[in-house]
Order: structure tokens, then C-alpha cells, then sequence
């Protein structure tokens, strides 16, 4: 699991390369990630946008940009929790993922909570530590 907090927003992520949606003789890598997002502020905040940056292992970038989570944009009381699953397409055996969400305060003050930068690691890549 990979965390990070910002402003009292603390969002966790886990990543699973999904076999079964992948087929590596073709180039097509597939992983699912879990994100649980926790409001530890004392303040109602509310998910409007995600912007992720996704790296494969040519170093090749790829920006996404949109409204809200999972067609969603949801509202998270001070201890509520909000939890999702989506997944990402490579087609490369790893590659990494980081990016932020943007959160708005019930006061309109906007600040862009961090999502952890975390792996995608497939069975197939070969990774060499230097």
C-alpha cells in the first residue's frame, strides 16, 4: 500500500496486475488499483477533478485529466471514507502512476490532495536495480 496526506486528506493506494485482462504477447498489460480516500480534516471537502501522470517503461508520459472519481464526485465529511477501483492499461510490462485530486472545501477554498506516486509491476518485467 502506498499513502499520502495532504491538508488531512489521506488517500491509500493498491495496486494488483489483473492476468486475466492482460495479454503480454501482445503488448497489453492491465492493473487494477484500489484507492480508499479519508478525510482526517475538520472540514467537509469535496473530490471535483483527478489528474494522473502515467509512466511506462520506455519513459513515455501519458496525462488524464477529468471530473471527478468513477463518475463520481463525492463529498466527504471529517471521518467519512470514500473507496474505488479503476484500472490502467500499459502497454509495457511496468510502468509507475502518481497524480492529485481536486478537493474543494465547504468554504470554496480548492487544494489539490496527493496521490502517492506507486508501481505498476507486472510478472513479465524485468527490472534492474543499479
Amino acid at each position: 500500500m502506498y499513502t499520502a496526506k495532504t491538508r488531512g486528506v489521506h488517500v491509500s493506494v493498491t495496486p494488483e496486475f489483473m492476468e486475466s485482462e492482460s495479454s503480454p504477447g501482445d503488448g497489453r498489460y492491465f492493473w487494477a488499483y484500489t484507492i480508499e480516500i479519508v478525510n482526517e480534516a475538520p472540514v467537509t471537502v469535496q473530490l471535483v477533478a483527478r489528474h494522473w501522470r502515467i509512466t511506462d517503461a520506455h519513459g513515455q508520459l501519458h496525462e488524464v485529466k477529468g471530473p471527478g472519481v468513477v463518475g463520481e464526485q463525492p463529498v466527504l465529511r471529517s471521518g467519512e471514507r470514500f473507496k474505488y477501483t479503476s484500472g490502467c492499461p500499459l502497454d509495457t510490462p511496468h510502468g509507475s502512476m502518481v497524480g492529485a485530486y481536486r478537493m474543494v472545501t465547504e468554504d470554496g477554498d480548492a487544494f489539490d490532495a496527493a496521490i502517492p506516486a506507486f508501481p505498476l509491476q507486472s510478472p513479465y518485467a524485468k527490472i534492474t536495480l543499479h
